[in-house]
């Protein structure tokens, strides 16, 4: 077994966790997730109202008995959710940890900490790693540039994001991008991280809500089968390559605003093409792991590989290369 301070803070068996992923963190992957011995996430606004989180709370404690959170991305937008009550939901549900992502959650902590939740922020920096620690948040999630989604605009991989992470903090860490096995989670260790985060890699598996035609495409595709867009309005975000993230990245060349691209990058296209496998409905996220990933598991197979694997790898090949 590995254990580490991430196992030991967030009180789960396996350093893997599964992070919030809009309209995939849903009772059935978490619960998944959670009985493998991760820690998995529901993504609160993948629920319509605060009142439809607590039923996917309730329904994810139907399917299991083991830890698992919740994850709340703030963002900033015209027509805000009401991220307040969804916090409320929360608390009032008696889940006990929450990853934040996005925008600064020290607004929230003090309910979070008067309720015994343990937060694990995500970032895709040192620095902004730094001031998650020093607000008080009990863990970090730090993006690589290779990870799906927000990748932030200092493009930075995780080769060098997660040990530079290491050396600057004191909290636990877990690393996320690029990981999708057991190679990728040794090598995260060395690095200095307390744990993996894997999006499209749980994206990819059977419990996942997704149209099988994603999961075949995931499984077809490369590491050089993702587009970057947004560059030119400094919001990257990583998304796989298909018909509209190849318009998308044209319209920006051509000198495109937002304004140009905001039917083609609509949430609501995004979630046919995971409801209705039309994979060139709209765009994405995915990110450059999905050349390492070449099977659909269930979650259970995929950490209990995972696990099994890196065992043998710091046991056996590591440990034969000492003198």
């Amino acid at each position: 077994m590995l254990r580490t301070r991430f196992t030991e803070t967030f009180g789960v068996e396996h350093p893997i966790v599964q992070g919030g992923m809009m309209w995939v963190g849903r009772a059935e992957l978490v619960a998944a997730v959670a009985d493998a011995g991760g820690l998995g996430f529901i993504t609160a606004l993948t629920q319509p109202t605060p009142d439809d989180l607590r039923r996917e709370i309730a329904r994810t404690r139907e399917l299991t008995d083991k830890p698992f959170g919740v994850n709340v991305t703030i963002l900033p937008s015209i027509n805000p959710p009401p991220y307040q009550r969804y916090v409320e939901a929360i608390i009032e549900s008696g889940v006990k940890i929450v990853e934040t992502a996005g925008s600064n959650p020290e607004p929230f902590l003090p309910a979070y900490r008067a309720a015994g939740i343990k937060v694990l922020h995500k970032c895709t920096s040192v620095r902004h790693a730094l001031k998650a620690q020093k607000i008080g948040v009990d863990g970090v999630s730090i993006d690589g540039f290779e990870c799906a989604g927000h990748p932030g605009e200092d493009d930075v991989p995780g080769l060098i994001l997660i040990p530079a992470a290491a050396r600057a903090l004191e909290i636990p860490i877990v690393a996320s991008g690029g990981i999708a096995d057991a190679r990728g989670l040794v090598a995260a260790l060395s690095l200095g991280a307390d744990g993996v985060n894997m999006g499209t890699r749980f994206l990819c598996t059977q419990e996942s809500a997704v149209h099988q035609k994603v999961k075949e495409r995931i499984v077809a595709h490369t590491e050089r089968d993702t587009q970057l867009i947004f560059r030119t309005m400094h919001n990257t975000a990583r998304v796989a390559d298909n018909e509209i993230s190849r318009k998308v990245v044209e319209i920006e060349k051509a000198g495109g605003k937002f304004e140009d691209v905001r039917d083609l990058v609509a949430g609501a296209r995004g979630r046919r093409v995971f409801e209705e496998g039309d994979l060139d409905a709209g765009i994405w996220s995915a990110g450059q792991v999905q050349g390492l990933i070449h099977d659909i598991p269930t979650c259970a197979e995929l950490i209990t590989r995972m696990v099994a694997e890196a065992e043998s790898l710091i046991n056996s090949r590591l440990a034969s290369m000492l003198a």
